[in-house]
């Protein structure tokens, strides 16, 4: 349970600082999505990087004690999807029904360590304060413009559904 940004600079060490050749990307559930684009990502930042898919289905039995005396267990029974991906800087098994060679040179982007660490201005508290909302400054009551009462209500129209095109009610409809 992470961002994507944070297995790509996983990988980065993992590759980088640590040499290793390769890693496996285990996701269940939910998490597939994830575990997909963080292996593309990952895919177009280190050159060279062969690829296997494999799916499969994890059975979870949940077995549920029952609160009062006399009562049976309760079992159930989740069959939940399962990836695992691996990717490798030597070559993988071509014949693997799962198998993906490296992506053509030109579509990755090789990202040095340092530029990787550096923060792309995004995520959490990016310093513009609070989400306050585009208010008029800091006023005795409420928080922009609203139905309240005061000053406005002398001023504003009388209540209807809106401007639209049809008639007002101090003119009536001519009867033909």
């Amino acid at each position: 349970a992470g961002s994507v940004s944070a297995y790509v600079s996983r990988a980065a060490k993992l590759f980088n600082e640590m040499d290793k050749t390769g890693l496996t990307i285990t996701a269940t559930g939910n998490a597939l999505t994830k575990a997909v684009t963080s292996a593309e990502v990952i895919k177009r930042r280190f050159k060279g990087l062969h690829q296997i898919t494999k799916l499969d289905n994890q059975e979870i039995v949940d077995e549920y004690e029952p609160l009062e005396e006399g009562l049976e267990k309760v079992t159930d029974v989740r069959h939940v999807p399962c990836m695992v991906i691996t990717l490798s800087k030597e070559p993988l098994d071509k014949s693997d029904k799962g198998y993906q060679e490296p992506l053509d040179e030109s579509l990755v982007e090789e990202v040095d360590p340092e530029e990787m660490m550096k923060s792309r201005g995004r995520g959490r508290g990016a310093g513009r304060g609070k989400g306050r909302g585009k208010g008029a400054g800091k006023s005795a009551k409420g928080k922009g413009k609203g139905k309240g009462k005061g000053e406005a209500a002398a001023v504003a129209a009388p209540k209807g559904k809106g401007k639209g095109k049809g008639k007002s009610k101090a003119e009536p409809e001519p009867v033909k």
